[in-house]
């Protein structure tokens, strides 16, 4: 994986005109991160077979395994920031620097995941469901079977997230795409298998679920590190005689850590509101795990074009490319708010399909699902915008507005809406906290995003398209 500064100065983030260039970036990213939402709520359909108690046992796991994800991506975000960036300053060295240390921070990620595995996870489920009785029992077994064994393997997870954003931020996403959809379908293909105990092996319930997922993300990572090997010769992985570089890993945490506490605050959210559903009934958390399934659908390929205009935008900024800049993002603008719109039409108009067809929902079930994925979905309508700006914020080193607009969102504003909205209305009333946060949302973005647009964008040269 050597380079030279010809290659770099005909990556195709320079040269591919923009719209073919998102297109390029982003389809394979969008259709494997389809696939891995796709496999997350066939996971939950699997286990919804098991028992209720089993599927709210799994969607009790939600912020722990949001957390290992936020430290994974959110490591990757600064990696691929910093990374790209540096592609279009054609700084070779470091780019190299970037990535060797970029290893050593998911290592050290890792060793810190394993040990929350190891002595985290019972604590956790029982602060969750301490006194709801023989459910709740049951309910924290499975959680602590599924977990721990996510938790304390998760160093696929890990080695996924790191050699895919390699990948991405040279901008070689169809690999990333192949990386992803390998683990995703190896996760499906093994859900039912050990799930159910078919083909002659034993019937492992949720810790089959667990397994199936801890595997899909090791072939992932490994597949992801076979395709940096042969196709990646932008990046040179040397890791003798290799030395932290406190200044790399500086520049790494400068956008990766609001990133990290960005997703984090996600973690706390969950927590908070299967705290706050819990006291209405098992059957509330439930449908909270539900809609984190099936909103996965549509945020997650919005995700994946994040994460292949992200990478764009830092490359035109560090080539000072502003016309290219601007472009990507409307463009990506349009294709995001498409989806979105899409996923708001299915939360308004066949909710109950998607609770019965997909979670052999019960009728209680149904009578909660229903009104709730219809009150929630009304925040697609603006999210889309959200999570596009966020991305620009991150790509030019200003996460940290990413985070004061999430820690506005989900802390100082949903959470708190959704604990006063069930002391006075009820359980339908908590559901109208997301529209209420998004709105908020869209109105702090806004502001921040003029902010930078006057204070860097417009300083930029414009360059061509």
């Amino acid at each position: 994986m050597s380079s030279t500064d010809s290659k770099v100065a005909e990556n195709k983030m320079g040269v591919m005109p923009v719209k073919k260039l998102v297109i390029n970036m982003s389809l394979p990213m969008m259709m494997s991160m389809l696939i891995q939402a796709l496999y997350n709520i066939v996971d939950s359909v699997f286990v919804a077979k098991l028992s209720e108690n089993a599927l709210t046992a799994v969607s009790l796991a939600f912020p722990l395994q949001t957390l290992c994800i936020a430290i994974g991506g959110g490591t990757g975000v600064g990696i691929n920031a910093l990374l790209s960036k540096s592609l279009g300053e054609k700084n070779m060295k470091k780019v190299n620097d970037t990535a060797t240390n970029g290893a050593f921070l998911y290592t050290l990620s890792y060793i810190a995941f394993l040990i929350l595995g190891i002595i985290a996870v019972k604590p956790f489920y029982m602060s969750q469901v301490s006194g709801t009785g023989a459910g709740g029992e049951e309910i924290y077994r499975f959680g602590v079977e599924y977990l721990s064994i996510v938790m304390i393997f998760s160093v696929g997870i890990f080695g996924q997230f790191y050699f895919e954003r390699l990948l991405m931020s040279t901008g070689k996403t169809f690999y990333s795409m192949i990386s992803q959809m390998s683990g995703a379908v190896t996760n499906l293909i093994l859900d039912p298998i050990l799930i159910f105990g078919l083909l002659g092996l034993p019937k492992m319930g949720v810790a089959g679920a667990a397994i199936a997922t801890v595997t899909g993300q090791c072939v992932a990572a490994i597949v992801a590190f076979v395709c940096n090997i042969k196709y990646n010769k932008e990046i040179s992985l040397k890791f003798r005689g290799f030395r932290p570089d406190l200044k790399i890993i500086a520049a790494i945490y400068k956008v990766g850590i609001p990133a990290i506490i960005m997703q984090s605050i996600g973690s706390v959210m969950v927590f908070c509101m299967n705290k706050i559903l819990i006291e209405f009934s098992s059957t509330a958390t439930a449908v909270f795990g539900v809609y984190f399934k099936l909103q996965s659908f549509f945020f997650m390929p919005i995700f994946g074009l994040i994460n292949g205009i992200t990478p764009i935008i830092a490359f035109s900024y560090g080539a000072g490319l502003r016309k290219r800049m601007i472009k990507t993002v409307k463009v990506s603008m349009v294709i995001a708010g498409t989806v979105m719109m899409i996923g708001m039409a299915a939360f308004e108009f066949i909710p109950e399909f998607l609770l019965v067809q997909l979670f052999d929902a019960s009728e209680d079930m149904v009578n909660i699902g229903v009104p709730a994925l219809r009150i929630i979905g009304v925040h697609f309508l603006i999210a889309w915008f959200c999570i596009v700006i966020g991305a620009v914020f991150q790509a030019l080193g200003k996460a940290m507005f990413s985070l004061i607009v999430s820690v506005m969102r989900q802390l100082v504003v949903l959470v708190p809406a959704a604990y006063i909205l069930a002391e006075t209305g009820g359980l339908n009333a908590v559901w109208w906290s997301f529209p209420i946060a998004e709105v908020m949302s869209f109105v702090v973005t806004t502001i921040c995003f003029m902010k930078v647009y006057n204070q860097i964008i417009t300083k930029l040269p414009e360059g061509t398209e």
